[in-house]
């Protein structure tokens, strides 16, 4: 069965949603999680998305999570190894009507700069969002149960806009770098 490509406006829900999910992976992962972050276009303010929360965890030590498959399922997680990202686990939620998506990484991976990178550009600069949200609304429409071609559609868009992310947010970093050796 083919799965709905739906794309939806904002809600700020997913923030409550992000939060009681990142409170569980809190629990699950306990010690070896340095940080969770809501992350993907569910996490930028205004952007419309398909209505799955991206959840990004960091965590000390990656080899030690597939361990916790079995309390990941307890939560209704399906465990998927690395899904096509090495060093990545990857668990998804809610079957084929999607709810999460949990992509964990270990601390100093260069796919954490990546997301955050993302997700901060496109709160920064909402010309870009408001970009990004038109073009997933339009491939959505085209592609309503292709779920491959909107993801190729969105492609281009997403790897320059990455380039840009991280050029920005490097520089922003070692700005705040620089402001702060000078304290």
């Amino acid at each position: 069965m083919a799965r709905k490509v739906e794309v939806v406006p904002f809600s700020e829900q997913w923030t409550e949603q992000f939060r009681c999910e990142a409170d569980k992976m809190k629990d699950v992962f306990q010690n070896g999680c340095v940080e969770i972050y809501h992350i993907g276009s569910t996490s930028v303010p205004g952007m419309r998305a398909k209505p799955i929360i991206d959840i990004m965890v960091e965590v000390h030590n990656l080899d030690e999570v597939d361990r916790f498959n079995k309390q990941m399922a307890e939560l209704g997680y399906e465990a998927l190894g690395e899904h096509g990202i090495a060093k990545r686990r990857f668990f998804r939620k809610g079957g084929e009507e999607r709810t999460h998506h949990v992509h964990v990484f270990q601390k100093g991976s260069e796919h954490i700069e990546r997301h955050l990178a993302f997700k901060e550009y496109m709160v920064a600069h909402s010309d870009q969002a408001k970009e990004y949200s038109k073009l997933k609304q339009m491939l959505a429409q085209q592609f309503p149960l292709d779920i491959g071609s909107y993801t190729e559609g969105k492609d281009p868009f997403i790897k320059k806009a990455e380039q840009e992310a991280l050029a920005w947010y490097r520089k922003r970093r070692k700005g705040e770098s620089s402001a702060a050796e000078t304290d």
